[in-house]
């Protein structure tokens, strides 16, 4: 057994990218997995895969910018498990293009609804369930949540606005048994770069990164899943994000140098 066999899990963006290979990893312990994005086709695929692995899964589409929505996806959890153990916001998205260039400023609250305001809205409808649970809160941020990151002000903001929510509801949920995970993952394999937003507030189409270079999603959720498992407070998935934290306070000038070539290189 593992430690999440016969859990209940519930993992918003779980149609592709990291939560996808996340759902794919935890089925592997034969959880039941609430599966949730907005791509219903998507997430039928997966639910197939994951119950091949030993799962269940239960498919509930969503868009988690919708505070209803959200609500609805616990209450359909818990009425088809009977309960809640464990909650990963994953949903996101980004852009790539300096302020400058922006031509619609709705670029941002469009983000921030979706990666900061979207896991506030699943958190809050899923704590009392977690509370009996004593379970697990965890947060799929970056680590441009950590340093700043050019071309990504929008993203890098709301993934700053989730560690502000996330380090601080740890401290509120600290006597309820309940653990707070938070993981910056650096770049990562995914079909959020060709979806993220251009200065137009239209989605690239294709990628800006050099993808060979790159830690794959399935790399990544072996790791988060380890980090779930140990209860771990913050999970950074690179060294460069690691040394990013200290170079923050005693280097800040030369972070933001490696911010920008990391930019520059993946071009």
């Amino acid at each position: 057994m593992g430690v999440f066999t016969g859990q209940v899990i519930v993992v918003t963006g779980a149609s592709e990218g990291i939560g996808r290979a996340l759902c794919m990893a935890l089925a592997q312990q034969r959880p039941k997995l609430a599966l949730a994005a907005r791509n219903r086709e998507r997430l039928e695929t997966l639910k197939a895969d994951v119950e091949a692995l030993g799962a269940e899964a239960l498919v509930v589409p969503l868009d988690v910018t919708d505070e209803a929505a959200c609500k609805s996806l616990i209450d359909q959890t818990v009425a088809a498990f009977g309960r809640l153990d464990v909650l990963v916001n994953n949903a996101g998205g980004t852009m790539w293009a300096k302020l400058e260039d922006i031509q619609d400023t709705s670029i941002f609250e469009r983000l921030m609804r979706l990666n900061y305001l979207g896991s506030v809205f699943c958190t809050y409808y899923a704590l009392p369930h977690l509370k009996k649970a004593q379970g697990r809160i965890v947060g799929i941020a970056s680590v441009a949540g950590l340093n700043g990151v050019p071309t990504r002000s929008g993203y890098s903001a709301s993934k700053h606005a989730m560690f502000g929510f996330f380090d601080s509801l740890r401290i509120e949920v600290k006597e309820y048994g309940v653990s707070v995970t938070m993981v910056a993952p650096d770049f990562v394999l995914s079909e959020v770069h060709r979806r993220a937003l251009d200065a137009e507030g239209k989605p690239l189409g294709v990628s800006p990164m050099q993808e060979k270079k790159i830690m794959t999603a399935e790399q990544c959720a072996a790791m988060i899943v380890t980090a779930m498992e140990r209860r771990q407070r913050l999970l950074i998935t690179s060294l460069r994000g690691k040394l990013g934290r200290w170079l923050k306070v005693l280097a800040p000038s030369l972070i933001d140098r490696i911010a920008a070539k990391a930019i520059s290189d993946r071009k």
